[in-house]
């Protein structure tokens, strides 16, 4: 037993080594897109145009490194800032299947062609999606709200009697890149840290417990073994930097790459908890949609990745892992350091919610989180506990998240 225990974390922490300092680089990207990204300009492309929005949509969503329960609440601002239901559809699926820190990981633990092919298949299936959704269901953008024009650093000022030009006075670039650190190192590492080191245990777990027989006959590749992970990815909730282990775990013991896409796709846009939460705020024809276009979409871009390696002549088993070996093992190490360093807070926390004394989602930043028997304050509004329909954070550093969200039943019957 003991043997079986320290084979497990043995893998774990190679892999974990491997996909360390990448990850400390899509943090700092992701804390950047935070501060440099505008929300209201963002909110203002995303009402107007049946299939221009869910490109637009679709397109943003790839960048930013928000889980499947994160991007809940951000979805849920942007449309009641005006997204139309089209765009919102897209953003929520583009959004947890891809990120600059799981485009990172993807390059340390996998590929070239998987690091390419993920973002792409992120967004050709949040595009089809959502202009399934906007085709079947035209937006009536005379119902368009109106954008937040706050500040979204902090909301010092409200937008409207502080022009763009003197508001830039009012935070210098030092300042943004500061806070831009700091919540990459907090908040966004907070929201990650749960699930990615599940999935680092996981990974382990698969490398040591799983025959590579069983797995070369039951996912080796082909249309059967892509919709039998279809239905082990659909219910499970995992995030896209955590998938990537599993998947790379998945490979190494023969799954196809196709396969394996397959699941770095369905698992963190698809669980049971966001599913329901779809149903009421887009409604559930449009979660159907949501959730056949991201089936379909995915098998058809496993046949195709795998019909690439195929021509190809790339044995994906031989590549996983490369790229990480061109880096010193100091660095690696140093890198692994840090990150577990940055883990202390946001595991206790996690802790402290599996034992009763939080809500143990696997955030432990609260930007995911989903009860709705908590009040906020802070600066500049006091909340009830219903106005925090879909569990959003009303803490003003996330990203995207304009406002304290409120229910949003229209089209709930659709």
């Amino acid at each position: 037993m003991l043997t079986f225990i320290n084979n497990v974390l043995l893998a774990s922490w190679d892999m974990l080594q491997q996909a360390s300092i990448y990850i400390l680089f899509g943090l700092l990207i992701g804390g950047l897109l935070k501060m440099f990204l505008s929300p209201a300009y963002v909110a203002a492309h995303l009402g107007s145009g049946r299939f221009s929005s869910v490109f637009k949509a679709a397109l943003l969503g790839i960048p930013i490194p928000l889980c499947s329960c994160g991007v809940l609440p951000a979805a849920a601002s942007l449309k009641k800032q005006g997204a139309n239901n089209g765009a919102t559809t897209a953003f929520l699926i583009s959004t947890p299947e891809s990120g600059v820190d799981s485009i990172s990981i993807t390059w340390a633990l996998l590929d070239p062609i998987m690091t390419i092919a993920r973002p792409i298949s992120a967004f050709i299936s949040a595009f089809v999606a959502g202009c399934a959704e906007n085709f079947f269901n035209p937006p009536d953008e005379s119902k368009q709200a109106t954008p937040d024009l706050s500040c979204p650093i902090d909301n010092c000022c409200d937008g409207i009697d502080c022009p763009p030009d003197e508001h830039k006075h009012h935070h210098p670039l030092l300042e943004k890149l500061r806070i831009g650190v700091k919540y990459a190192a907090t908040d966004l590492w907070a929201d990650l840290a749960g699930w990615f080191f599940v999935g680092i245990l996981l990974a382990g777990l698969i490398s040591v417990l799983v025959p590579d027989a069983v797995i070369a006959r039951y996912l080796g590749g082909g249309l059967g073994s892509m919709l039998l992970m279809l239905t082990f990815g659909i219910p499970l909730y995992i995030c896209a930097t955590a998938s990537t282990p599993i998947a790379a775990a998945f490979i190494m013991k023969g799954v196809s790459p196709g396969t394996a896409l397959v699941f770095l796709l369905v698992g963190p846009a698809t669980n049971v908890t966001s599913l329901s939460v779809l149903v009421g705020m887009l409604g559930k024809r449009a979660t159907i949609l949501y959730l056949s276009s991201i089936a379909i979409v995915s098998v058809l871009c496993g046949l195709a990745v795998d019909a690439v390696y195929l021509s190809l002549g790339v044995s994906a088993v031989a590549a996983v892992g490369q790229v990480a070996d061109v880096l010193p093992g100091w660095l690696m190490t140093s890198a692994t350091l840090l990150l577990l360093a940055l883990s202390i807070h946001p595991l206790y926390a996690i802790l402290r919610g599996w034992f009763g004394k939080g809500d143990g989602c696997g955030c432990s930043s609260g930007t995911c989180s989903t009860g709705h028997d908590h009040a906020h304050s802070h600066d500049h509004v006091h909340m009830e506990a219903a106005d925090c329909g879909f569990g959003g954070s009303c803490r003003t550093d996330e990203p995207i998240s304009l406002q304290p969200l409120s229910p949003l039943h229209e089209d709930s019957t659709k």
